[in-house]
């Protein structure tokens, strides 16, 4: 069983305390969304690990992917070309990379079940766990009952490394241990809270409709509305995924403000992309975090009127 680091695009650990030979699965190159961006966060990492870095398997969409195409180590795609980073851990990848001693993953199901295909030579967990993987992390189509099951406890308690440590372990083991559902179910009930602390922020959406006429060339038509909510009174309460989809039922676009934070959402399939509309080298097309400061700015990029912006901006 390789020693297992858990990891976020922006918060990557430091590589002297990675053992031995290092994979990195499921986590982007950092955008400038993040605080210093891919030259001072994948960068340093990646030349921190120098030889010892012998994959990184992701999917999500960043320019500097071109940088490394003639490097077999990195086998990248965009999210349009793979939805869930676990399709893209095969048998063969696995068998040409070899023994590792450390896999760092994102915190996310798409990452721990990448994580353990990996351990299991590139097989899936259990009977349809790619499409659970897929499913979820694009938030379109439904994962199976098993899917959910573990979703939900990370949803629950994804800073728990213990918690995450025990589901890779579950997953690597093919789902044989039933002993373990035992905690990951009792994380998964704690999701109950989060969600009604969720369905009662959604109530406070206000949509918009958007304009064609004055806003970023990069939008499609298929951008036609806005739904705002602030949640910073409830931070810390809700479920952030769970608020963005009740927000893209009543809008093609879900903005939600939580203290320093904007994010946009929409729909994994819209036609939509807020990279190039922010200026943004790479992360998830569909799902953006920047500064608050930005308010104003992405209200006008999307088209929303100044009468409906002032609504909302102080």
């Amino acid at each position: 069983m390789p020693h297992l680091a858990f990891a976020s695009p922006r918060k990557l650990p430091k590589p002297r305390d990675l053992e031995g030979k290092v994979v990195v699965l499921d986590l982007a190159f950092a955008s400038e969304a993040a605080s210093g961006g891919y030259d001072k966060i994948t960068k340093p990492f990646i030349d921190g690990l120098g030889s010892r870095l012998v994959a990184w398997v992701d999917h999500h969409d960043h320019t500097k992917h071109a940088d490394f195409a003639s490097d077999p180590r990195f086998v990248l795609s965009t999210k349009a070309e793979h939805g869930a980073c676990p399709e893209m851990v095969t048998p063969e990848i696995v068998r040409r990379v070899g023994a590792v001693d450390t896999i760092v993953c994102h915190t996310d199901f798409d990452g721990l079940c990448s994580a353990a295909k990996w351990i299991r030579g590139g097989t899936e967990p259990y009977p349809g766990a790619d499409d659970d993987a897929r499913a979820i992390d694009t938030r379109t189509g439904v994962a199976s009952a098993t899917g959910q099951r573990f979703d939900r406890a990370i949803r629950a308690r994804g800073r728990d490394l213990a918690l995450l440590g025990l589901i890779v372990r579950h997953l690597a083991a093919g789902l044989t241990d039933a002993s373990l559902w035992t905690p990951i179910d009792a994380a998964a009930a704690e999701f109950a809270r989060a969600e009604e602390a969720s369905r009662a922020v959604a109530q406070g959406y206000v949509r918009f409709d958007l304009s064609h006429l004055a806003r970023s060339e990069t939008l499609p038509p298929s951008a036609t509305s806005v739904a705002f909510v602030d949640a910073t009174k409830r931070h810390g309460e809700y479920d952030k995924t769970l608020l963005l989809l009740l927000g893209q039922e009543r809008a093609s676009i879900a903005l939600l403000l939580d203290m320093d934070t904007l994010t946009l959402a929409t729909r994994f399939d819209s036609g939509i992309t807020f990279l190039p509309m922010l200026g943004l080298s790479g992360g998830m097309p569909t799902l953006v975090s920047v500064q608050k400061t930005r308010l104003p700015e992405v209200l006008k990029l999307l088209g929303v009127s100044n009468a409906d912006a002032s609504r909302i901006v102080a």
